[in-house]
C-alpha cells in the first residue's frame, strides 16, 4: 500500500436526498462576487457553460449524483452518466470518466516514461485520482513513485468511486504527499527525479502556478541530466495562446528537447472557469454562452541537458500485464500511437515551431 504523508483527514459528504436532482457551480465573472450555488430542479443533464466559446455545448445525461462535497480548494462531484460511466467533476469541470480516462492517463504517463531507458524515480504533481500512478506501476524499473496532490478529498473520493483508477495507490512504491506541488518541488534536492509528470487541471485557481515559468524552473532543477517532464498542455483547438506561452517558457528552461503531443479524449473540453447546471441551461448576468467540447488534449514534453531524448520514438517497452498493479492490459497506448501523437496539424505546427526557435 502507498505511504501517505498528510496531517488530518477530510470527511466525505454524501448528497442529501433532496440534492440528488440538481447541482451547479458558478464562476466569478469580471470580478463579481461568486454565488454559493445555482440550483435547478429539473433532473436530466450535466452541462458546462462558459462565455469563451459561444454557440456550442457538451452535456452528459445524469442517471444519479453519487457524491457532492466542498473541500478546502474546490467543489467535488461524482455522478453516474448514461454513456460514460461514473464521472468526476471538480469546480464544474469534468476531470475524468470511466469510459475515456484511459486515453489521458496512459498517454501522459507513457509518452515520457517510454522515451527514456530504465526510469527509477518518478514524481507526479496533481493526479489525485490515481490514474497516472496506475500507469507508472507498469514500469518495473521504477523504484520510487512520489505523488503530491493538494486536495485530499480528491484522493478519497477517487478511491471510493473510481477504484479501478485509484488502484495505483496500492502500489508499495507510492508515497503520497498532501500539499502544494509548487512548494514540494522547491524543497526537492537537485537532480532527484528521472521523470516528472504534471497532471494538473486548467491554469486557473490553485493550478495557475503550474503553468508559469518559476514552476518549470523548479521542475528542471529537480530532474537529473537527461530527465524528462510531461505536463498537461491544453487543447490546440481552444488554447493556442496558452500553448504558445508554455512552449516559449520551456524553450528558455529545458536545454534538451521540447515537444508538443496530443491525444483524443471525447469528454475533454479543458475549459476555463464555468457555470455548470444539472438539468437546465441557465443565464448568469452576462454569462450566456455554452462550452465547446474540443475532444483533444495536449502534452508538453521536455528534457534537461544531458543524454539526448527523442520523444517521438519510444525506447523503453512497457512490461507485461502481470507486472502492474491494475492487472489489466493497456486500452489506448501503443508504440504507433506514441509516434503519431507528435504529428500536429499545420496550423498548430506553424505556431509551435515558431515559438520553439
Amino acid at each position: 500500500m502507498a505511504q501517505e504523508i498528510v496531517a488530518g483527514d477530510l470527511p466525505l459528504k454524501r448528497p442529501r436526498e433532496e440534492e440528488e436532482n440538481g447541482v451547479s457551480v458558478a464562476m466569478d465573472t469580471e470580478g463579481k462576487k461568486e454565488p454559493e450555488s445555482i440550483s435547478t430542479v429539473i433532473p436530466g443533464w450535466f452541462s458546462e457553460i462558459s462565455p469563451m466559446w459561444p454557440g456550442e455545448a457538451h452535456s452528459l445525461k445524469v442517471e444519479k449524483i453519487l457524491f457532492q462535497g466542498k473541500s478546502d480548494y474546490q467543489n467535488v462531484m461524482v455522478f453516474q452518466s448514461s454513456t460514460y460511466g461514473k464521472v468526476l467533476v471538480l469546480d464544474g469541470v469534468i476531470q475524468l470518466t470511466e469510459r475515456d480516462e484511459c486515453a489521458y492517463q496512459e498517454m501522459i504517463t507513457h509518452l515520457p516514461l517510454c522515451s527514456i531507458p530504465n526510469p527509477k524515480k518518478v514524481l507526479v504533481i496533481g493526479g489525485g485520482d490515481g490514474g497516472v500512478l496506475r500507469e507508472v506501476s507498469r514500469h518495473s524499473s521504477v523504484e520510487q513513485i512520489d505523488i503530491c496532490e493538494i486536495d485530499k478529498m480528491v484522493v478519497e473520493v477517487s478511491k471510493q468511486y473510481f477504484p479501478d483508477v485509484a488502484i495505483g495507490y496500492q502500489d508499495p512504491r507510492v508515497k503520497l504527499h498532501i500539499g502544494d506541488g509548487v512548494a514540494f518541488l522547491k524543497a526537492v534536492p537537485e537532480g532527484t527525479y528521472d521523470a516528472v509528470i504534471v497532471d494538473s487541471s486548467d491554469p486557473i485557481g490553485p493550478a495557475q502556478e503550474l503553468f508559469e515559468k518559476p514552476f518549470f524552473e523548479s521542475v528542471a532543477r529537480a530532474l537529473r541530466p537527461g530527465g524528462v517532464v510531461c505536463t498537461q498542455a491544453e487543447s490546440i483547438w481552444l488554447h493556442m495562446h496558452i500553448i504558445e506561452d508554455i512552449v516559449s517558457n520551456c524553450r528558455q528552461i529545458f536545454k534538451g528537447s521540447v515537444n508538443y503531443a496530443w491525444t483524443t479524449v471525447p469528454t475533454y473540453p479543458r475549459n476555463c472557469p464555468c457555470v455548470c447546471t444539472y438539468g437546465a441551461l441557465i443565464v448568469l448576468e452576462q454569462l450566456c454562452a455554452v462550452l465547446v467540447n474540443s475532444g483533444v488534449i495536449g502534452f508538453m514534453l521536455c528534457s534537461t541537458e544531458g543524454p539526448s531524448v527523442d520523444f517521438k520514438h519510444p525506447v523503453n517497452p512497457i512490461d507485461s500485464n502481470d507486472n502492474n498493479i491494475s492487472k489489466r492490459p493497456l486500452k489506448f497506448y501503443n508504440s504507433e500511437i506514441h509516434t503519431a501523437a507528435f504529428c500536429l496539424p499545420s496550423f498548430a505546427r506553424k505556431v509551435i515551431d515558431a515559438k520553439a526557435k
